[in-house]
């Protein structure tokens, strides 16, 4: 932390029962603490999606710059070449058996 301070601040009786029946009367302050970064995260995280600002800048993601649609079919290029050299799954062939139960060789059946 880059320093602490004091704060006063005014909570309703039956809210802080409530906190305390959770977290008891020692954790109320990291218990607060926890809730208000968390809060103060969801409500800029809020205000950026509700901004026209960019998701990203071409200055700390170059490689999705001028040549975005090229970087694409590059991964595209790699992602296909992985599934073309996966192996495929074909169910094994079951031996045939002759009437007495027992699989056929190879020669019976040819001949």
């Amino acid at each position: 932390m880059n320093g602490t301070q004091r704060a006063h601040i005014v909570i309703p009786a039956d809210l802080l029962r409530e906190i305390d029946a959770i977290v008891g009367p020692r954790g109320r302050s990291a218990f607060l603490l926890e809730t208000a970064r968390e809060e103060v995260r969801r409500r800029k995280l809020l205000r950026f999606l509700e901004s026209d600002d960019p998701a990203w800048s071409e200055r700390d993601h170059p490689e999705l710059g001028k040549a975005s649609a090229e970087w694409v079919r590059q991964l595209r290029a790699e992602s296909e070449g992985r599934v073309t050299a996966a192996p495929t799954f074909a169910k094994p062939r079951r031996a045939r058996q002759s009437k007495s139960g027992r699989p056929k060789s190879a020669r019976s059946r040819a001949g």
